[in-house]
């Protein structure tokens, strides 16, 4: 897969979708409820962001029954997944990724979590 770095920088540039994607990488898959509950924000908004990425290729989604589940693309470019690595280390530490993280600990702990979990 080819993409731009203008697109990708263009894609990360707000501050919701790189906390999305950063937080896809660390857990590999989550769904739009996950994200709702973990950054505090709407529906709405983290559905238009994970539109946004889903566009330029970072994310790829699936749907089981009502619910999308989002992940990062397999199939970037070594230099993005670097990219992605180096940036989670360089904000692991900073908010509101640190709060992020610790969110989606305890988010993953929870049996049932979500509908989806059936």
């Amino acid at each position: 897969m080819n993409i731009m770095p203008t697109t990708l920088f263009s894609a990360l540039s707000h501050e919701m979708r790189l906390r999305c994607v950063l937080l896809l990488q660390s857990q590999g898959e989550l769904c739009v409820c996950d994200l709702t509950e973990i950054t505090g924000d709407a529906q709405p908004n983290i559905s238009r962001h994970l539109r946004q990425l889903r566009e330029a290729g970072l994310v790829l989604d699936r749907r089981d029954g009502l619910w999308i589940h989002y992940r990062i693309n397999p199939e970037l470019p070594a230099w993005v997944d670097e990219m992605l690595v180096s940036t989670a280390q360089v904000l692991a530490r900073q908010q509101p990724f640190l709060t992020d993280s610790e969110a989606l600990a305890d988010r993953m702990a929870l049996v049932g979590r979500c509908a989806a979990d059936g």
